[in-house]
Protein backbone atom coordinates (compact mmCIF):
# COMPACT_ATOMS: atom_id res chain seq x y z
CA UNK A 1 0.00 0.00 0.00
CA UNK A 2 1.21 3.50 -0.78
CA UNK A 3 2.06 5.53 2.30
CA UNK A 4 -0.35 8.23 3.48
CA UNK A 5 2.55 10.60 3.01
CA UNK A 6 2.59 9.84 -0.73
CA UNK A 7 2.41 12.65 -3.27
CA UNK A 8 -1.31 12.03 -3.74
CA UNK A 9 -1.89 14.53 -0.97
CA UNK A 10 1.30 16.54 -1.39
CA UNK A 11 -0.28 19.88 -2.30
CA UNK A 12 0.65 23.35 -1.11
CA UNK A 13 -1.58 24.77 1.62
CA UNK A 14 -3.92 27.63 0.81
CA UNK A 15 -6.28 29.87 2.72
CA UNK A 16 -9.94 29.62 1.86
CA UNK A 17 -12.17 32.65 1.91
CA UNK A 18 -15.95 32.86 1.79
CA UNK A 19 -15.87 33.15 -1.99
CA UNK A 20 -14.07 29.84 -2.46
CA UNK A 21 -15.83 27.57 -0.02
CA UNK A 22 -18.96 29.49 0.78
CA UNK A 23 -20.81 28.92 4.04
CA UNK A 24 -20.09 25.18 4.13
CA UNK A 25 -16.43 25.50 5.01
CA UNK A 26 -17.15 28.38 7.40
CA UNK A 27 -19.66 26.23 9.27
CA UNK A 28 -17.21 23.35 9.46
CA UNK A 29 -14.39 25.55 10.72
CA UNK A 30 -16.56 27.27 13.33
CA UNK A 31 -18.07 23.98 14.45
CA UNK A 32 -14.60 22.50 14.87
CA UNK A 33 -13.47 25.51 16.89
CA UNK A 34 -16.51 25.31 19.18
CA UNK A 35 -15.93 21.59 19.74
CA UNK A 36 -12.26 22.20 20.54
CA UNK A 37 -13.13 24.93 23.03
CA UNK A 38 -15.81 22.85 24.75
CA UNK A 39 -13.58 19.79 24.95
CA UNK A 40 -10.64 21.78 26.35
CA UNK A 41 -12.85 23.13 29.15
CA UNK A 42 -14.25 19.72 30.02
CA UNK A 43 -17.82 20.88 29.37
CA UNK A 44 -20.38 18.29 28.30
CA UNK A 45 -22.66 18.72 25.30
CA UNK A 46 -25.62 18.73 27.69
CA UNK A 47 -24.15 21.67 29.64
CA UNK A 48 -23.47 23.55 26.42
CA UNK A 49 -27.00 22.86 25.21
CA UNK A 50 -28.45 24.25 28.42
CA UNK A 51 -26.48 27.47 27.96
CA UNK A 52 -28.13 28.13 24.59
CA UNK A 53 -31.54 26.78 25.54
CA UNK A 54 -31.12 23.93 23.08
CA UNK A 55 -30.58 20.20 22.98
CA UNK A 56 -27.66 17.79 22.84
CA UNK A 57 -28.47 17.12 19.16
CA UNK A 58 -28.31 20.85 18.38
CA UNK A 59 -24.80 21.10 19.83
CA UNK A 60 -23.82 18.05 17.80
CA UNK A 61 -25.18 19.57 14.58
CA UNK A 62 -23.42 22.86 15.30
CA UNK A 63 -20.09 21.20 16.01
CA UNK A 64 -20.36 19.13 12.82
CA UNK A 65 -21.19 22.24 10.77
CA UNK A 66 -24.57 20.90 9.68
CA UNK A 67 -26.64 23.95 10.59
CA UNK A 68 -26.44 27.72 10.49
CA UNK A 69 -25.35 29.64 13.59
CA UNK A 70 -27.18 32.27 15.61
CA UNK A 71 -24.72 34.89 16.82
CA UNK A 72 -26.46 34.89 20.19
CA UNK A 73 -25.87 31.15 20.57
CA UNK A 74 -22.22 31.43 19.58
CA UNK A 75 -21.74 34.37 21.96
CA UNK A 76 -23.30 32.43 24.86
CA UNK A 77 -21.13 29.40 24.15
CA UNK A 78 -17.97 31.51 24.00
CA UNK A 79 -18.86 32.98 27.39
CA UNK A 80 -19.46 29.49 28.78
CA UNK A 81 -16.13 28.34 27.39
CA UNK A 82 -14.31 31.26 28.99
CA UNK A 83 -13.37 33.06 25.77
CA UNK A 84 -12.97 36.64 26.94
CA UNK A 85 -10.39 37.96 24.49
CA UNK A 86 -12.13 40.63 22.43
CA UNK A 87 -10.34 39.86 19.17
CA UNK A 88 -10.89 36.10 19.45
CA UNK A 89 -14.59 36.58 20.18
CA UNK A 90 -14.96 39.03 17.31
CA UNK A 91 -13.25 36.64 14.88
CA UNK A 92 -15.49 33.72 15.83
CA UNK A 93 -18.65 35.83 15.75
CA UNK A 94 -17.67 37.11 12.31
CA UNK A 95 -17.19 33.49 11.22
CA UNK A 96 -20.74 32.80 12.43
CA UNK A 97 -22.03 35.62 10.23
CA UNK A 98 -20.10 34.29 7.22
CA UNK A 99 -21.45 30.80 7.87
CA UNK A 100 -24.97 32.14 7.37
CA UNK A 101 -24.21 33.76 4.01
CA UNK A 102 -25.89 31.83 1.18
CA UNK A 103 -23.49 30.04 -1.17
CA UNK A 104 -23.62 30.59 -4.93
CA UNK A 105 -25.55 27.32 -5.23
CA UNK A 106 -28.43 28.80 -3.23
CA UNK A 107 -29.88 30.12 -6.50
CA UNK A 108 -30.36 26.49 -7.54
CA UNK A 109 -32.20 25.51 -4.36
CA UNK A 110 -35.31 24.68 -6.40
CA UNK A 111 -33.52 21.78 -8.12
CA UNK A 112 -30.75 20.98 -5.61
CA UNK A 113 -31.66 18.26 -3.10
CA UNK A 114 -30.73 19.01 0.50
CA UNK A 115 -28.53 15.92 0.67
CA UNK A 116 -26.51 17.13 -2.33
CA UNK A 117 -26.24 20.77 -1.25
CA UNK A 118 -23.68 19.93 1.43
CA UNK A 119 -21.49 18.16 -1.12
CA UNK A 120 -21.50 21.12 -3.52
CA UNK A 121 -20.17 23.29 -0.70
CA UNK A 122 -17.53 20.74 0.29
CA UNK A 123 -16.47 20.32 -3.34
CA UNK A 124 -16.01 24.08 -3.69
CA UNK A 125 -13.87 24.20 -0.55
CA UNK A 126 -11.70 21.13 -1.12
CA UNK A 127 -8.01 21.36 -1.94
CA UNK A 128 -7.87 17.77 -3.20
CA UNK A 129 -10.60 15.50 -4.56
CA UNK A 130 -9.97 11.83 -5.26
CA UNK A 131 -12.81 10.02 -6.97
CA UNK A 132 -13.60 6.60 -8.39
CA UNK A 133 -16.38 6.20 -10.95
CA UNK A 134 -17.60 2.88 -12.29
CA UNK A 135 -20.66 3.82 -14.39
CA UNK A 136 -20.25 7.46 -15.42
CA UNK A 137 -17.70 10.11 -16.25
CA UNK A 138 -17.00 12.13 -13.07
CA UNK A 139 -19.29 15.17 -12.81
CA UNK A 140 -16.45 17.70 -12.85
CA UNK A 141 -15.23 16.27 -16.17
CA UNK A 142 -18.56 15.93 -17.99
CA UNK A 143 -19.39 17.94 -21.08
CA UNK A 144 -22.65 19.89 -21.13
CA UNK A 145 -24.13 17.53 -23.73
CA UNK A 146 -23.15 14.42 -21.76
CA UNK A 147 -24.58 15.87 -18.53
CA UNK A 148 -27.89 16.76 -20.18
CA UNK A 149 -28.15 13.30 -21.75
CA UNK A 150 -27.69 11.76 -18.31
CA UNK A 151 -30.36 13.98 -16.79
CA UNK A 152 -32.82 13.13 -19.55
CA UNK A 153 -32.24 9.40 -19.11
CA UNK A 154 -32.41 9.52 -15.33
CA UNK A 155 -35.60 11.49 -14.79
CA UNK A 156 -38.77 12.86 -16.32
CA UNK A 157 -37.58 16.43 -15.85
CA UNK A 158 -38.84 19.25 -18.05
CA UNK A 159 -36.50 20.88 -20.54
CA UNK A 160 -36.32 23.92 -18.26
CA UNK A 161 -35.25 21.79 -15.30
CA UNK A 162 -32.76 19.90 -17.45
CA UNK A 163 -31.25 23.22 -18.51
CA UNK A 164 -31.07 24.41 -14.88
CA UNK A 165 -29.43 21.21 -13.70
CA UNK A 166 -26.99 21.45 -16.58
CA UNK A 167 -26.14 25.02 -15.52
CA UNK A 168 -25.54 23.82 -11.97
CA UNK A 169 -23.13 21.16 -13.21
CA UNK A 170 -21.30 23.77 -15.27
CA UNK A 171 -21.08 26.12 -12.29
CA UNK A 172 -19.55 23.36 -10.17
CA UNK A 173 -16.87 22.85 -12.83
CA UNK A 174 -15.73 26.45 -12.40
CA UNK A 175 -13.51 25.33 -9.51
CA UNK A 176 -11.11 23.79 -12.03
CA UNK A 177 -10.73 27.21 -13.68
CA UNK A 178 -9.80 29.00 -10.47
CA UNK A 179 -6.19 30.13 -9.95
CA UNK A 180 -6.23 27.98 -6.81
CA UNK A 181 -7.96 25.04 -8.47
CA UNK A 182 -8.15 21.91 -6.34
CA UNK A 183 -6.19 18.83 -7.36
CA UNK A 184 -8.60 16.33 -8.93
CA UNK A 185 -7.40 12.73 -9.11
CA UNK A 186 -9.97 10.54 -10.86
CA UNK A 187 -9.90 6.81 -11.54
CA UNK A 188 -12.57 5.90 -14.10
CA UNK A 189 -13.60 2.36 -14.92
CA UNK A 190 -13.26 1.46 -18.60
CA UNK A 191 -16.96 0.57 -18.62
CA UNK A 192 -17.91 4.18 -17.89
CA UNK A 193 -15.97 5.30 -20.94
CA UNK A 194 -17.57 2.75 -23.24
CA UNK A 195 -21.13 3.09 -21.93
CA UNK A 196 -23.37 4.86 -24.49
CA UNK A 197 -24.83 8.05 -23.06
CA UNK A 198 -26.95 10.02 -25.49
CA UNK A 199 -25.96 9.93 -29.15
CA UNK A 200 -22.69 8.74 -30.64
CA UNK A 201 -21.74 12.40 -31.11
CA UNK A 202 -22.30 13.06 -27.40
CA UNK A 203 -20.06 10.23 -26.23
CA UNK A 204 -17.39 11.07 -28.82
CA UNK A 205 -17.46 14.69 -27.67
CA UNK A 206 -17.08 13.51 -24.09
CA UNK A 207 -14.08 11.34 -24.91
CA UNK A 208 -12.40 14.19 -26.80
CA UNK A 209 -12.99 16.44 -23.80
CA UNK A 210 -11.36 13.90 -21.48
CA UNK A 211 -8.33 13.71 -23.75
CA UNK A 212 -7.99 17.49 -23.48
CA UNK A 213 -8.63 17.70 -19.74
CA UNK A 214 -6.08 14.95 -19.06
CA UNK A 215 -3.46 17.64 -19.74
CA UNK A 216 -4.97 20.04 -17.19
CA UNK A 217 -2.31 20.79 -14.53
CA UNK A 218 -4.83 20.21 -11.74
CA UNK A 219 -6.19 16.91 -13.10
CA UNK A 220 -4.80 13.39 -12.85
CA UNK A 221 -6.95 10.94 -14.82
CA UNK A 222 -6.46 7.17 -14.80
CA UNK A 223 -8.41 4.41 -16.52
CA UNK A 224 -9.14 1.13 -14.72
CA UNK A 225 -9.21 -1.44 -17.55
CA UNK A 226 -11.52 -4.45 -17.73
CA UNK A 227 -8.53 -6.76 -17.53
CA UNK A 228 -8.00 -5.84 -13.87
CA UNK A 229 -11.03 -7.97 -13.04
CA UNK A 230 -12.47 -7.93 -9.52
CA UNK A 231 -11.10 -5.24 -7.22
CA UNK A 232 -11.64 -3.62 -3.81
CA UNK A 233 -14.03 -0.91 -5.08
CA UNK A 234 -16.62 -3.22 -6.64
CA UNK A 235 -19.15 -1.79 -4.17
CA UNK A 236 -19.51 1.42 -6.13
CA UNK A 237 -18.24 4.96 -6.71
CA UNK A 238 -17.01 7.31 -3.99
CA UNK A 239 -15.16 10.59 -3.55
CA UNK A 240 -12.64 11.56 -0.89
CA UNK A 241 -12.31 15.27 -0.15
CA UNK A 242 -9.38 16.87 1.64
CA UNK A 243 -9.17 20.50 2.80
CA UNK A 244 -6.28 22.88 3.29
CA UNK A 245 -7.85 24.17 6.51
CA UNK A 246 -6.09 22.14 9.26
CA UNK A 247 -9.22 21.98 11.43
CA UNK A 248 -11.20 20.13 8.76
CA UNK A 249 -11.07 16.35 8.56
CA UNK A 250 -11.19 14.40 5.30
CA UNK A 251 -14.68 13.44 4.13
CA UNK A 252 -15.80 10.46 2.06
CA UNK A 253 -18.88 11.12 -0.07
CA UNK A 254 -21.00 8.24 -1.33
CA UNK A 255 -23.98 9.18 -3.46
CA UNK A 256 -27.08 7.01 -3.53
CA UNK A 257 -30.27 7.23 -5.58
CA UNK A 258 -32.18 9.60 -3.29
CA UNK A 259 -29.64 10.38 -0.56
CA UNK A 260 -25.94 10.39 0.24
CA UNK A 261 -23.52 9.31 2.94
CA UNK A 262 -20.86 11.60 4.41
CA UNK A 263 -18.19 9.69 6.32
CA UNK A 264 -15.59 11.51 8.40
CA UNK A 265 -14.53 9.04 11.09
CA UNK A 266 -10.78 8.40 10.68
CA UNK A 267 -11.18 4.61 10.56
CA UNK A 268 -13.76 4.89 7.76
CA UNK A 269 -11.80 7.46 5.78
CA UNK A 270 -8.60 5.40 6.10
CA UNK A 271 -10.39 2.36 4.65
CA UNK A 272 -11.44 4.32 1.58
CA UNK A 273 -8.01 5.87 1.23
CA UNK A 274 -6.48 2.42 1.19
CA UNK A 275 -8.91 1.27 -1.51
CA UNK A 276 -8.19 4.39 -3.55
CA UNK A 277 -4.46 3.75 -3.34
CA UNK A 278 -5.03 0.19 -4.58
CA UNK A 279 -7.12 1.47 -7.49
CA UNK A 280 -4.43 3.96 -8.50
CA UNK A 281 -1.86 1.15 -8.54
CA UNK A 282 -4.13 -1.19 -10.54
CA UNK A 283 -5.23 1.44 -13.05
CA UNK A 284 -3.18 2.32 -16.10
CA UNK A 285 -0.62 5.07 -15.39
CA UNK A 286 -1.88 8.59 -16.06
CA UNK A 287 0.76 8.91 -18.81
CA UNK A 288 -1.18 6.29 -20.80
CA UNK A 289 -4.60 7.92 -20.40
CA UNK A 290 -4.68 9.98 -23.59
CA UNK A 291 -3.61 6.95 -25.64
CA UNK A 292 -6.28 4.73 -24.09
CA UNK A 293 -8.98 7.35 -24.58
CA UNK A 294 -7.94 7.77 -28.22
CA UNK A 295 -8.26 4.02 -28.74
CA UNK A 296 -11.76 4.00 -27.23
CA UNK A 297 -12.69 7.04 -29.33
CA UNK A 298 -11.54 5.28 -32.51
CA UNK A 299 -13.77 2.31 -31.63
CA UNK A 300 -16.82 4.48 -30.87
Amino acid sequence: MVSSEDSAWDVPPSIFGTRAGGPTVQRLVLGSQLHRLRDSRGITAEQAAEAIRGSHSKISRMEHGRVGFKERDVGDLLTLYGVTDTEERAALLNLAREANTPGWWHTYSDILPAWLEAYVGLEAAASVLRTYEVQLVPGLLQTEEYARALIRQGSAASEEEIARRGELRGSRQEILRRPDAPQLWAVVDEGALRRPVGSTEVIRGQLKHLIEVADHPAVTLQVLPFQVGAHAAMGGPFTILRFAEPDLADVVYIEQLTSALYLDKPVEVDSYLEVMEQLCLQAEPAANTAKLLSQILAET
